[in-house]
């Protein structure tokens, strides 16, 4: 729901997997804080931008327990009106979420850009692994 959110340019959509006090650290350093301010935060950024689309893989998820998981994903963002993921927008994304009443929630969601100072081979390869996605 939260790429899928992002990628209908939906800010509602994008907030509603959060719990209710939920935090967004994003790809620039803001944060935002509670549902309804992520859902107008993100909701000001669509109608103000074009955003692109995200390519996402997921990596294995790691439970805490019964009622808490650490998922890791990378993610790279397709420009609007083109095909290839900027490298330069590809990121590093954490979830941690908790079960709340049978139902996940996203407790904290942090975008970290994945530059790989002085690694291009690294930036590289996770181009081509998220083109793939991008692709399928």
């Amino acid at each position: 729901m939260l790429i899928t959110g992002w990628n209908d340019h939906d800010g509602e959509a994008m907030a509603e997997p959060f719990a209710e006090d939920g935090v967004v650290i994003g790809f620039d350093g803001s944060v935002s804080s509670g549902r309804e301010t992520i859902a107008a935060q993100m909701g000001s950024i669509f109608a103000d931008h074009e955003t692109g689309r995200y390519a996402v893989k997921v990596q294995p998820v790691r439970m805490l327990g019964s009622q808490t998981a650490i998922l890791q994903a990378i993610a790279g963002l397709v420009p609007p009106g083109q095909m290839a993921i900027n490298p330069e927008t590809n990121a590093q994304q954490t979830v941690v979420a908790e079960a709340e009443q049978g139902r996940w929630k996203i407790v904290l969601f942090q975008n970290t850009p994945a530059q790989f100072h002085g690694r291009p081979e690294l930036v590289e390869e996770m181009t081509r692994e998220l083109q793939a996605v991008a692709d399928s």
